[in-house]
């Protein structure tokens, strides 16, 4: 280690500090960052990676929060005044007058003195209020298990319509990511151990096809999901002849769930299930992706790197850049696989009917944990720098195109696989033994048994200095026939002699 700089006295060490302050960009140092209240600190802090963002509201969006339980009522309201008059289960007259008093409740939320409330009954005491006691006509046929049974539905509908914005995002992030790497060549790894090398877009690529496949799943989940619970009353219909479909139609489902236990008992389970299993598989991924890079901070010269006002210094050690972004992300990952599992705990061993299953993704906030997960992700792929020339040196470094010799024997001379496989095996054992690396082994030595069969003995060093030519061309003897170690098959003492 040089320790000249320990020896500058105090008033020189200064000036050499600030000189650096002036002219190269810092980690964040938390403790300088400019804030004059208690939310911009947090703002600061939230940006360098050094603490988590809390999760601020349960709804996805603003559309979301929009559209809550006091929201969908009123729709269900509306929808049922319709219904009700269409179907000619009360009078034109009556129809209008319950939809005067819906309107009503609806009006009065939007006051400063007015109310929200979520509950079925509430609400009906705000429509009472103002109309009468005819106001529970509008509850004929229907219980507060379909009205939840549909709410939770389009709740959730709106929830996963959601995430699947946030990861279109991420997937056109990663797009762009592959776009600026399709030359940058980087070691693959299988086991922990360097297999192949890549361009880092096809690593990029691997991954967003993968999400490809999120949005699939999401495509086909809708098409369960979109569905009506309303019109199926406790869970056995009722004696009124309401018109299902024309209240699914009214309110934006593609059609209704047929059997009515079904639809409020045991659909809000398995639908719910199936949504939230997307985003924690799609946690799962992000884990193993975010794991690739945060491992690069093992190394003393990684290839991997956030830009460094994207990190924040140690508040000891001042070689430290803390990635911080990068554990934020996977930190909100795990949130993400943790609370899908206890959707699934929820939902275990209870009987039909019970209401722990029925939300629990929404009383969790699990999807907003999801979007959360994928925005601080997506901070980490714009913030990611990757050195090419350390990538490649990385790979220059060991023997990890050594397939492409026993490949190029077996394409070129009909040598069989395995026996070229071994014969690239011996020489990156002698090669490793003896420190070598491919640019600077000496190929001759292992190959003074077969050297006469071989005009230009040089010509295998391409197969470990480079990637598979798609010419398919490679450097090929005058003259061939099998050379004796082939011939002599596994005999290692042939092999030895040689």
């Amino acid at each position: 280690m040089n320790h000249d700089l320990f020896r500058l006295k105090p008033h020189a060490l200064a000036i050499v500090a600030l000189s650096l302050a002036a002219t190269l960009a810092h980690a964040a140092n938390t403790g300088e960052l400019p804030c004059k209240t208690t939310a911009e600190c947090e703002q600061q802090a939230i940006k360098a990676g050094a603490i988590a963002k809390p999760i601020s509201s349960k709804a996805t969006s603003k559309n979301d929060e929009k559209e809550d339980q006091f929201y969908w009522i009123g729709k269900i309201n509306k929808a049922s005044a319709v219904m009700l008059t269409e179907e000619k289960i009360v009078e034109p007259e009556m129809g209008a007058k319950l939809a005067s008093g819906v309107a009503y409740s609806l009006a009065q939320s939007e006051k400063s003195d007015g109310k929200r409330p979520k509950d079925v009954l509430q609400i009906e005491k705000i429509i009472t209020d103002e109309i009468g006691p005819d106001a529970s006509l509008i509850h004929t046929g229907r219980s507060r298990q379909d009205m939840y049974a549909t709410y939770r539905m389009a709740k959730l509908r709106n929830q996963v319509l959601d995430y699947s914005d946030a990861l279109n995002k991420l997937r056109t992030a990663l797009l762009a990511a592959a776009a600026k790497n399709v030359n940058t060549i980087v070691p693959a790894y299988t086991n922990g151990v360097q297999a192949m090398p890549i361009s880092y877009a096809h690593y990029l690529l691997a991954y967003e096809a993968s999400f490809a496949r999120d949005a699939q799943r999401i495509h086909e989940l809708y098409k369960r999901m979109n569905l009506s619970a309303m019109g199926t009353a406790v869970l056995a219909n009722s004696s009124w002849p309401l018109n299902r479909e024309r209240m699914a139609a009214l309110l934006g489902f593609d059609g209704i769930i047929e059997n009515s236990l079904d639809s409020s008992q045991v659909a809000p389970s398995d639908v719910s299930l199936e949504a939230t299993s997307i985003p924690s598989s799609s946690a799962i991924r992000l884990g193993v992706l975010l794991q690739d890079i945060h491992t690069q901070y093992h190394q003393t010269r990684p290839w991997l790197l956030l830009d460094e006002g994207s990190t924040y210094t140690s508040s000891a050690m001042p070689q430290k850049r803390n990635p911080g972004v990068i554990m934020r992300a996977r930190e909100a990952a795990s949130n993400v696989v943790g609370l899908a599992q206890t959707v699934i705990f929820r939902a275990h061993n209870v009987t039909t009917g019970m209401t722990d299953y029925k939300s629990s993704w929404d009383d969790l906030s699990l999807f907003p944990q999801a979007i959360k997960m994928v925005d601080n992700v997506n901070t980490v792929l714009n913030a990611l720098n990757v050195n090419a020339k350390r990538s490649l040196e990385e790979l220059e470094d060991d023997w990890t195109t050594s397939m492409e010799l026993a490949e190029a024997l077996q394409k070129e001379h009909q040598i069989p696989f395995r026996v070229g496989h071994s014969f690239a095996s011996a020489i990156v054992t002698e090669a490793r033994a003896n420190g070598f690396k491919p640019k600077d082994f000496p190929y001759a030595k292992p190959l003074n048994c077969i050297r006469r069969h071989y005009r230009n003995i040089n010509c295998l060093r391409p197969h470990f200095l480079s990637m598979k030519p798609i010419s398919g061309k490679y450097c090929r003897p005058s003259s061939w026939s099998r050379p004796e170690w082939v011939l002599a098959g596994r005999n290692r003492q042939k092999w030895n002699a040689c």
